[in-house]
């Protein structure tokens, strides 16, 4: 067992029809869609570039563009679907749900008068000279 597998036989059989599959058309064999699917998680779970993503999993390009296909034709949707009606079947979900916002401003969006130095301040600062 290599230290990439991220997922179980179990949690493989619970989503791997909803992938794509060998259509036995000429051209480019695709890859191992475990492996892909898996290229996919490991780089997600470790918040990596796409270029980062370890060689046992395939070429990052070919990883990428799976993610970007599938995004696209809504596998992903389905995946998460199924996956959240098992665990609810299974009483594992929770959900409780926490919601943090951040809103940031620019110092100039604020509408707080404070004094920058004009010219009263020029003033003042020549009396203090003398």
């Amino acid at each position: 067992m290599s230290r990439f597998e991220l997922l179980s036989d179990e949690q493989w059989a619970l989503i791997k029809d909803l992938l794509p599959v060998r259509t036995g058309k000429p051209g480019r064999p695709f890859s191992d869609a475990r492996s892909m699917v898996e290229g996919v998680i490991y780089r997600y779970r470790c918040g990596i570039a796409w270029r980062d993503v370890p060689a046992v999993f395939g070429p990052w390009q070919t990883i990428w563009t799976w993610h970007r296909r599938l995004a696209a034709q809504g596998v992903w949707d389905a995946v998460l679907a199924r996956l959240l009606a098992t665990a609810d079947a299974a009483g594992q979900t929770d959900w409780a749900i926490s919601v943090a916002t951040i809103a940031r401003a620019h110092q100039h969006a604020t509408t707080i008068t404070r004094h920058t130095g004009g010219w009263i301040e020029l003033h003042e600062t020549r009396d203090r000279a003398a």
